[in-house]
């Protein structure tokens, strides 16, 4: 509330000077706003331009067999496929054959994993466990694992034991080599540094080995991933009565052509979101690394 102050001999009321408004700068939306476009803009030319090529191969596989390029019963256009993936969907049929699958598969993933990263560790840091592993490893890592699907299916049976065991066996390798890989390429700079400060052994291997080790090592785990879809596709078409793999052989069988590369269509969608998801944890564990560009 403002204060009336009177002069002395004049008998005038004065009021007191005003002070001065302070102005508060507007905040930069403008220039945040530009940003945030050119973001999305950019975002969108990028998924444009990496969406080109399979845009263009549905187009040639939906027009070549209309054309008479390709013989339509054997490679019937993408709308056709399209709708009996849409019926395979309505009626649970994809859903069921995909839920058996993916059990089988993240089991047999998740198993290698599990056992393949520790190993691979240990190999790739104590010289003896590679001294006395190491011929061992020679043999099997060239043995392929379809090749040796007949022998799990006559010791294992054709039950789900040998499909999750032919998974593991394949995704194995992969995560294996890799660690063992990675440990040994860490960067000597680091781990004389390590050295020089007088870290223990355990300490040295916790601070410096696993986190240098992590973009390689999941490099495997990467291609382990895509390896544990594919090998267990092919253990589905022996004896199995439900998943992708069977459904795709079933209706090759049924010559159900478009229900088929339904399937496959299917698997490969499977496979880019997985690896996706692969991508993304690996983002998430490696994100103190300065990027090159950076």
């Amino acid at each position: 509330m403002s204060t009336v102050t009177t002069e002395a001999g004049t008998g005038l009321a004065t009021r007191p000077e005003a002070s001065p408004k302070t102005t508060v700068p507007a905040p930069a939306r403008p220039r945040r706003f530009r940003w945030a476009g050119r973001r999305l803009a950019y975002g969108l030319v990028r998924a444009g331009t990496r969406s080109v090529a399979v845009v263009a191969l549905l187009l040639l596989w939906e027009t070549a067999p209309r054309l008479g390029l390709v013989d339509r019963t054997f490679l019937p256009p993408f709308s056709e496929v399209a709708q009996a993936w849409w019926q395979l969907a309505a009626d649970g049929q994809l859903a069921d054959n995909a839920r058996a699958s993916l059990t089988r598969s993240l089991s047999g993933f998740g198993i290698a994993v599990a056992l393949a990263v520790p190993l691979g560790l240990l190999i790739g840091w104590y010289r003896p466990a590679a001294d006395l592993l190491g011929p061992l490893l020679e043999v099997f890592r060239n043995t392929a694992a379809l090749a040796l699907l007949p022998v799990f299916v006559l010791l294992l049976g054709i039950g789900e034991t040998s499909k999750i065991s032919i998974v593991v066996y394949a995704c194995t390798w992969p995560v294996l080599l890799s660690t063992i890989s990675a440990v040994r390429s860490v960067d000597p700079t680091l781990l004389r540094l390590g050295r020089s400060l007088d870290l223990p052994a355990i300490r040295l291997f916790q601070k410096v080995i696993l986190p240098a080790s992590v973009p390689a090592v999941f490099t495997g785990v990467r291609l382990a991933g895509a390896v544990s879809i594919l090998v267990l596709v092919a253990a589905e078409m022996i004896g199995a009565k439900a998943g992708l793999g069977y459904l795709i052989n079933a209706s090759q069988y049924n010559f159900a052509i478009p229900q088929m590369y339904a399937g496959i269509i299917t698997i490969s969608a499977i496979g880019v979101v997985f690896n996706q998801l692969l991508v993304a944890l690996e983002r998430r564990l490696s994100s103190w690394r300065v990027p090159a560009n950076g």
